[in-house]
């Protein structure tokens, strides 16, 4: 009688309405829904041939990459990085062999757009790895790659690699304080993403190459975003600083907040434990922790505006800060009992995760406005690749926490 009590216990506390919430299933079925979902294949979008390979076609702005994870996107940057630590946790080189089949798909394929783009025809696929313009197409792939390269080692990879850093490094547009900045919607303005879009690659190469430089701008971009976007009245982050009117936006974005969490995690992930600037980047870390804590709701989830209960909750926010807290919590940096937060956010994320492996509710692409309601009626799609990077590296957090239980 006991042992079936046992059992029964067991039973029940893994599942929730027939549906396992056993931590590696979870993370294993998103995984695994990616790399069932690439096609690995070109596709002509005009005639809707598909082909493996690039090798003996004709010149065409029509091809395309038919998979959206084989597309050259930030967002396939932090499911790189995600895949890669999947791996690393669940002992399975699935999926860092996929995320290497991902880039040397791009990689062995690029002469064929490059040539399309020396004959000037629009909107090449992958445009962006030739003319690097933005943190958007270059930081977070490059983290991605940089991750990957450590286990493929291509000569073209380092190549890219040390263009990015170069670009990042002294092209990037920035304040006179040198804080990372954008063109639009108005001159140089501030966006909180732009932490995850250039940190963790800065902080890699830093790690890599010994250089004080990379550790000395991402430190700079920690520092100097908290310093612009930071509201102590409500402990979170704007979206944004304008700085031809010396103004934050209008909403506390829930995926912009978590963006720099997620990148101050980063940069702690690969600073050296004697760095004089350690500790303070820890307390900041700490001080965004316990200040998004006081919003999450009973769910487990955060809302898309951090402090609007009337705005709907969203599931890219809400992953991130579940990793950043139990990355924190598993490294020693806080203290073990934060650990509750980020195990109430991964309850809250299993509820929306459908039984083969879409992550319902995720805030698609957002760009800003002066208008709160912009926010409130931006829309949510399954599955948005926004959400699933960040999940799995949530998902391998909480499993590294159940593990040392």
């Amino acid at each position: 009688m006991k042992s079936f009590l046992y059992l029964l216990l067991i039973v029940c506390s893994t599942t929730v309405f027939g549906q396992s919430t056993n931590t590696e299933e979870v993370i294993r079925r998103v995984a695994n829904n990616v790399v069932q979902n690439t096609s690995f294949k070109f596709i002509n979008t005009n005639t809707k041939e598909k082909y493996d390979s690039t090798k003996g076609l004709a010149s065409s702005p029509d091809i395309k990459a038919d998979s959206r994870y084989n597309k050259w996107a930030y967002v396939n940057g932090v499911l790189t990085i995600g895949m890669i630590q999947t791996a690393d946790v669940l002992g399975d080189k699935k999926y860092s062999d996929y995320s290497q089949h991902n880039f040397s798909f791009i990689f062995d394929n690029l002469a064929y757009f490059e040539a399309l783009r020396k004959a000037k025809a629009p909107k090449v696929e992958y445009g962006a790895v030739f003319n690097i313009s933005n943190l958007d197409a270059c930081g977070a792939m490059s983290a991605g790659l940089f991750d990957v390269d450590a286990l493929a080692n291509r000569k073209d990879y380092k190549a890219y690699l040390n263009r990015s850093a170069d670009y990042i490094l002294t092209k990037q547009m920035r304040l006179p304080d040198g804080t990372l900045s954008r063109p639009t919607p108005r001159n140089m303005t501030l966006w909180a993403d732009d932490m995850f879009m250039s940190i963790p690659f800065l902080a890699r190469m830093g790690k890599l190459t010994g250089d004080s430089k990379y550790f000395d701008d991402a430190i700079k971009q920690v520092e100097n975003f908290n310093k612009y976007l930071y509201d102590p009245t409500t402990g979170l982050f704007f979206h944004n600083y304008y700085s031809d009117d010396q103004t934050n936006g209008v909403g506390h974005w829930g995926r912009s907040n978590g963006w720099i969490a997620m990148a101050t995690v980063q940069l702690l992930n690969n600073l050296p434990a004697n760095h004089p600037k350690r500790p303070e980047v820890i307390k900041l870390l700490l001080r965004q922790i316990v200040g998004y804590a006081r919003y999450q709701d009973q769910t487990g989830l955060w809302h898309q505006l951090l402090d609007k209960p009337d705005s709907y909750l969203e599931t890219s926010v809400t992953a991130m800060f579940t990793y950043a807290v139990a990355r924190a919590v598993n490294q020693g940096w806080i203290n073990e009992k934060y650990i509750a937060i980020a195990n109430e956010g991964w309850k809250g994320l299993t509820s929306k995760i459908t039984a083969d492996g879409q992550i319902q509710d995720v805030c698609i692409g957002t760009n800003m406005d002066t208008d709160i309601k912009f926010y409130y009626t931006r829309p949510t799609e399954l599955n948005d690749t926004h959400a699933i990077g960040a999940v799995l590296l949530a998902g391998t957090e909480i499993l590294k926490a159940e593990r040392k239980k």
